[in-house]
């Protein structure tokens, strides 16, 4: 059965990229939550999609330019560090983590925080390929899903130096061709991020192993009735 991936938690309950947000998607039946990771001015690594945190906690700071205590009093310890939100996921049994990574200098402490959790085995990671081939680099164990945003597909030299796991497709670009150039290279197919319901159900009806959504709900109606 395809993985059911909640896009930054329960964002139509709760404000996205929050341990509420997490803990909403995780109990609603999310095998995984897909985080946003990024660093502060002391590089911690916490959860927050924008550069900024204007959009959701109404501040036009970056986050970048920021303590991690700083950031923590500007938003009432709203924004978590990523090692909270590992903590709260490990909290509801299988639940994975899947962490996306924007930059290549993202992934030294991703990494860190991970295995300072001792997460390893509730982390993978996501993202282009300069951010996933760093965290080949910092851990060669790594479960990763290359995020592809062309129908040119990756050359065969990427899939070898970062190894992934999955392909990680903006699901528009899933086809059974493609799903099948998959399967032939020994790579899951992951999708993002389809709301709707009759694209969900083309997407499960191709075979596809991963979809990432905001409407978990409808995803694990339609998982459930499989």
């Amino acid at each position: 059965m395809a993985v059911a991936v909640a896009h930054r938690g329960d964002p139509y309950h709760h404000r996205e990229n929050t341990l509420p947000s997490l803990r909403s998607a995780l109990r609603a039946g999310a095998d995984a939550v897909e985080i946003d990771v990024r660093l502060t001015r002391d590089g911690v690594p916490v959860l927050l999609h924008d550069p900024t945190l204007r959009r959701l906690w109404g501040h036009r700071t970056a986050v970048a330019d920021l303590t991690s205590d700083r950031l923590r009093r500007l938003t009432a310890d709203g924004v978590p560090t990523l090692h909270d939100a590992l903590t709260a996921v490990a909290e509801h049994g299988t639940g994975r983590a899947l962490l996306d990574l924007t930059a290549e200098d993202q992934a030294g402490p991703t990494v860190a925080a991970v295995r300072d959790a001792g997460a390893e085995s509730r982390a993978y990671y996501c993202g282009e390929f300069t951010a996933m081939f760093a965290v080949r680099r910092y851990d060669p164990a790594a479960e990763i899903a290359l995020t592809w945003k062309t129908s040119v597909l990756p050359p065969a030299e990427l899939l070898t130096a970062v190894q992934p796991r999955w392909i990680n497709l903006q699901f528009g670009l899933v086809s059974p061709p493609l799903v099948r150039w998959a399967r032939e290279r020994d790579l899951l197919v992951a999708a993002w991020t389809a709301d709707m319901r009759r694209t969900m159900a083309r997407l499960l009806g191709m075979g596809v192993d991963s979809v990432t959504t905001n409407r978990l709900d409808v995803l694990r109606e339609l998982l459930d009735d499989r």
